[in-house]
C-alpha cells in the first residue's frame, strides 16, 4: 500500500516583476509503498530540493498533487499544516537543527511539546528510541557538548518520537565523517527494517547504495530508477554510479 503518492508535480517559479520563469519541475510521479526506504538523486538544480520541499508541505506545486496516507496535501488548510507535518512526517536534516539552548532531550521533545503532549507520556515514547539509538547517556547534555554523528542520532530520534507516516531526510549524511556516516546508515536499515518508511535526498552514492530504491532526477523529471533486488551494497553502489555516469554524459535511460 503506498503511503506517499506523487502524480505530475509541475513547479514554477516567477521572479518578483515576472520577468523570468524557472521551472523546477516539469512531470514528476511516483509511489512510495509502506515500509519502503527511498533514496533520491540528483545534480545540483536537478530540482531534488524543491521536490522534497513539496513533500514537506513547505511549498505548493504549481500542478500535480502529493497523497501522503491517503490525504491529498493540497486539501490541509495553512491553519492545519503545522500539526500535519508533526503528526505525518519526520525531518531529518544535514545541519541537525538543533537548538543550543535545549538539552538533547528537549530537542527530541520539541515536537510533542508544541502537539501539547504532557511530560510523563513524552519521557515513555524516548527511552524505547535513545536506548535503540544509543543516546541515552547523552539526553542531558547540550548539542554543543556531542558529536556530529550524536547531533544527528538525536535528530533521528526527534524524527521517530512522533511514529510519522515517512522519515524524509534531506543530505543526513553531508555533515558527518565516514565513521559517523556509516553509522547513521546502519541506523537507518534497521528502523526501515522495522517498518519505518524513509525517503532521503542525497549526493552521496554509498548514503544512497543503503536504500532499497533509487530515484533519479534530472532537469525536473524522474530520469530513471534502479531497485536493489537481491544487490549487495557494493553492486548496488555500481549500478549507481553507472547510472550517474549516463546521466552526466548524456547516456539514454540506463
Amino acid at each position: 500500500m503506498a503511503v506517499l503518492e506523487v502524480n505530475g508535480l509541475k513547479k514554477i517559479y516567477t521572479t518578483r516583476f515576472g520577468g523570468n520563469r524557472v521551472q523546477a519541475l516539469t512531470n514528476v510521479s511516483f509511489a512510495v509503498e509502506r515500509g519502503e526506504y527511498v533514496a533520491i538523486m540528483g545534480e545540483s538544480g536537478s530540482g531534488k530540493t524543491t521536490l522534497l520541499n513539496i513533500l514537506a508541505a513547505l511549498d505548493r506545486p504549481t500542478e500535480g498533487e502529493v497523497w501522503l496516507n491517503g490525504r491529498a496535501l493540497s486539501s490541509v488548510s495553512e491553519k492545519e499544516i503545522a500539526a500535519f507535518r508533526r503528526q505525518n512526517l519526520g525531518f531529518v536534516f544535514q545541519d541537525f537543527n538543533l537548538l543550543d539552548t535545549f538539552s538533547v532531550q528537549d530537542n527530541i521533545f520539541l515536537p510533542l511539546v508544541l502537539a501539547g503532549r504532557h511530560y510523563p507520556e513524552m519521557n515513555q515514547c524516548l527511552r524505547p528510541i535513545a536506548e535503540k539509538l544509543g543516546i541515552t547517556d547523552i539526553l542531558q547534555k547540550y548539542p554543543y557538548e556531542i558529536s556530529g554523528g550524536q547531533k544527528q542520532r538525536a535528530a533521528v530520534a526527534r524524527a521517530l518520537i512522533t511514529a510519522p507516516q515517512i522519515i524524509l531526510a534531506d543530505e543526513p549524511t553531508g555533515a558527518l565523517d565516514s565513521r559517523a556516516s556509516d553509522s547513521l546508515l546502519s541506523l537507518f536499515g534497521e528502523i526501515n527494517r522495522e517498518g519505518q518508511t524513509i525517503l532521503m535526498v542525497t549526493h552521496s552514492t554509498k548514503a544512497a547504495s543503503h536504500a532499497g530504491r533509487v530515484l533519479f532526477i534530472k532537469d525536473g523529471v524522474v530520469f530513471h530508477q534502479l531497485y536493489r533486488g537481491g544487490a549487495t551494497n557494493e553492486e548496488f553502489f555500481r549500478r549507481i554510479s553507472d547510472t550517474l555516469t549516463a546521466m552526466a554524459t548524456g547516456g539514454a535511460n540506463a
